[in-house]
Order: structure tokens, then C-alpha cells, then sequence
């Protein structure tokens, strides 16, 4: 159950069949009861395999950043191949910018359609992606339960291989431009976190925090949370261990 704000911005995750997952909303950024969950008890840990090397197992995959419409700063750019840089070890490349579909534009409310978005990003994906990431600065949305067209900071498959994500609601409420791309390198982390199958987590402060229909969620984020680093390696996807977080703690 969705509540309709008048300035939403959460993640939110589609299925194969690109249907919305697992989201929800406040109304004003109050914060919910849910808000307040404890983190998930600890997993146990997967014990390594005879021979087995802890050793970032991404390191070897190629994550392209595709630009959509209007380039960001160079600023934001470098800190979004940081923060996946630090938390993934993946090998980040620029691909060259790209204009927006014209099928994906939505009239009624002057944004992209999200959904679109990671179809046309699937189909111009280049054959050495392990994944993709689109990186627009326009207004983006999708369908959430019962409203039609909701706002989001980042839309991604889950276990899929595409994700984007919009500076559009970064900026919003944010206290510079600098503060707006903290919150864009988060959403990015989140974003390629659910591409690799994690969902949300109710652990407060983790990067795979659900955004609640907030961009002032990702504000007291700062690194992945045990749990999901562990739900990871259970998968075999060992992270760099001391990742450098390009932004401050909270």
C-alpha cells in the first residue's frame, strides 16, 4: 500500500516482468513505524571453500555508465565511478551520452518513464556489460500500486541487469549541489545493489534502505549494511572489504 505524496522520490524495484516491487511511501517525509525497524538478525556466515580466494569478485565485470539527455557535471559523474568503484571493485566505463527515447517521455506530467528507460537500456546494452546504469538529470517515474505515475530517484530489475537513475530529485531539498550528488552516488549503489538481487533492507542507514517515498532517507546512509554484504557472498559476489565511501559519514 502506497501513500501519494506531493514530492515522492523512492527507489523502487521491478521484477522480470517489470512489474513494481516492494516500496512504500510517507506522506510530508514523517517518518513510519516501519521506518524504525531493527536491522535483520545477522545471517551465518558461508565458511570459504577449499581454495577459495576473499578477493572482489567483480573486479573482472564491466559496469557502463550511460548517459541519457543533458551530460552531468564532471563532478557528479566521478563521484557516481567512486562509490561503485569503492563498494563493487567493478571496472566502470563511460559510455557515450545518449538522447532520451521519445517513447519513453510521459506528456501528462513532462517525465520519463522509468520502465522505458530500462528497456531501451537492456536493448543498447554493449556486448561486454555486466551491467548498466543509466544516469539522466531529467524527472523520471513509474507505476507504484495505485498511482499511476510516481516520482522515483532510481528504478532497477532485480537480478536483472539494468538500473537507472535521475539527479532530478537529488537536488531536491538538498542543501548545494555538492550535498545532491552524495545523494546521487548513494541511489547509484542502491540502485546496482538491486541488480544483483538485494532488496530492500530495514536495517536504518544501510544503502539498500528503502527510500520510503523520502529523498531524505539517503541522508543518513552510508555503507552496506553485514547482512547484505553477506546475502552477496552466499551468492559467490565477495565485495572489497574496506570500501572508502565518497561521502561523509552522518
Amino acid at each position: 500500500m502506497f501513500i501519494v505524496v506531493a514530492v515522492s522520490a523512492a527507489c523502487s524495484v521491478v521484477g522480470p516482468d517489470r512489474t513494481p516491487r516492494r516500496d512504500s511511501g510517507v506522506e510530508n517525509g514523517a517518518v513510519t513505524p516501519a521506518d524504525r525497524a531493527q536491522p535483520q538478525a545477522p545471517l551465518p556466515a558461508r565458511p570459504p571453500e577449499s581454495g577459495e580466494q576473499l578477493v572482489p569478485s567483480l573486479a573482472s565485470k564491466v559496469l557502463y555508465l550511460q548517459p541519457l539527455g543533458a551530460e552531468l557535471s564532471t563532478e557528479a559523474v566521478d563521484l557516481v565511478v567512486t562509490a561503485l568503484r569503492e563498494f563493487y571493485g567493478f571496472q566502470v566505463k563511460g559510455a557515450p551520452s545518449r538522447e532520451l527515447p521519445p517513447f519513453a517521455y510521459y506528456p501528462p506530467r513532462k517525465r520519463f518513464r522509468a520502465e522505458k528507460l530500462l528497456s531501451f537500456l537492456a536493448g543498447e546494452a554493449p556486448p561486454d556489460a555486466f551491467r548498466v546504469l543509466g544516469l539522466t538529470a531529467v524527472d523520471i517515474s513509474t507505476t507504484k500500486g495505485r498511482v499511476q505515475d510516481w516520482g522515483i530517484m532510481g528504478l532497477a530489475t532485480l537480478d536483472g541487469r539494468v538500473a537507472v537513475m535521475s539527479m532530478f530529485r537529488c537536488r531536491r531539498g538538498s542543501r548545494s549541489e555538492a550535498h545532491a550528488r552524495e545523494r546521487l552516488g548513494k541511489v547509484a549503489v542502491h540502485e546496482v545493489g538491486h541488480t544483483l538481487g538485494l532488496e530492500h533492507c530495514p536495517t536504518r542507514g544501510c544503502l539498500m534502505e528503502d527510500a520510503r517515498g523520502t529523498n531524505t532517507t539517503t541522508d543518513r546512509e552510508y555503507v552496506m549494511c553485514p547482512h547484505c554484504r553477506e546475502l552477496l557472498r552466499q551468492q559467490g559476489i565477495v565485495l572489497p572489504p574496506d570500501p572508502a565511501p565518497p561521502w561523509p559519514r552522518p
